[in-house]
């Protein structure tokens, strides 16, 4: 399968490596490898309390969705993202106003290259979620990666600093790595260090 953000992830992962810890580029390497397995992500995933809020569902019609998307992570972690696209999209058609089957229908067509298709999803997801919860916060950090890989970069650190604001820790640090002023505070500081180390040199300039 040819995955077509791989690419773009060298530069990406290597720019970002005096910024996030070990677990993070091992979080950015297993999102953007075309291997990856579909279960969790580690670090993608939030703490246990951050939940949906799922009280508005019928309750047999929200079984039968959740059996769905089940059924869809485990066919995709099987390598049949056919199957799994054809799972969430029946979860979609029963609750189609429930964002998690949007959400993980994206990280389908992701591993499939389908750039267009899983932005549009995830463009749901946050949308029908409200911006809140477990799936809208993994929803924003897997948006945010692709613009950011798209040079969207503003629409990224948006999309960052709200799944931050969800308590994300890795997206607050890639807002960070977005904040022009940091960007630029950062390069004043290194300027001045520099001036510091080496006397000499700038004295010359």
């Amino acid at each position: 399968m040819v995955f077509l953000f791989l690419p773009s992830f060298s530069a990406f992962f290597t720019e970002n490596r005096k910024m996030a810890s070990a677990h993070d580029r091992a979080v950015l390497q297993a999102i953007f490898n075309p291997t990856t397995p579909f279960g969790d992500i580690p670090g993608l995933n939030q703490e246990e309390e951050l939940i949906d809020d799922d009280s508005g569902f019928d309750t047999e019609l929200l079984k039968q969705v959740k059996e769905l998307e089940m059924w869809g992570v485990s066919a995709a972690e099987a390598g049949d993202l056919q199957a799994a696209l054809q799972l969430f999209s029946q979860a979609i058609q029963i609750l189609p106003q429930r964002a998690s089957a949007y959400n993980n229908r994206a990280q389908a067509l992701r591993l499939q290259g389908n750039t267009a298709g899983a932005l549009e999803d995830l463009d749901q997801a946050v949308s029908l979620s409200g911006s809140t919860g477990r799936t809208a916060c993994q929803a924003l950090v897997q948006r945010g990666l692709l613009r950011r890989l798209a040079c969207q970069n503003d629409g990224a650190r948006e999309d960052f600093e709200k799944a931050a604001a969800l308590g994300s820790e890795f997206a607050r640090q890639q807002a960070v790595v977005l904040n022009p002023y940091a960007a630029l505070c950062n390069k004043m500081l290194s300027e001045v260090i520099n001036k510091l180390r080496n006397p000499e040199a700038s004295g010359m300039q």
